[in-house]
């Protein structure tokens, strides 16, 4: 059985994401098999917040030069946006990084 850890991998930190949060929305990097309702039960567990819905997003991996001639390819993710009730906390984590 999967734990909530094993579900949300990273927090994704970047500017575009950190716009989002002052509308209770968080990003998180999750596990290529987790499904929405795992996601959701797992930030409810972690952060102790009521989430309102969760988008999820299959990135690809990026095709990079590695030299002359090998071609490569960066890993293909799983990302999931998370919005939280209007009457939920805000996620601690994220409210130093604005």
């Amino acid at each position: 059985m999967k734990t909530a850890y094993d579900v949300i991998l990273t927090p994704i930190i970047t500017e575009q994401a950190l716009e989002h949060n002052e509308l209770g929305k968080y990003a998180f990097k999750v596990a290529p098999d987790a499904n929405k309702i795992e996601i959701k039960k797992a930030i409810e567990e972690i952060f102790k917040v009521k989430v309102l819905k969760v988008t999820t997003l299959n990135m690809d991996g990026k095709r990079k030069k590695q030299g002359r001639y090998p071609e490569g390819s960066r890993k293909a993710w799983k990302k999931a946006v998370v919005r939280l009730t209007p009457d939920s906390k805000s996620i601690e984590f994220f409210e130093g990084l604005v």
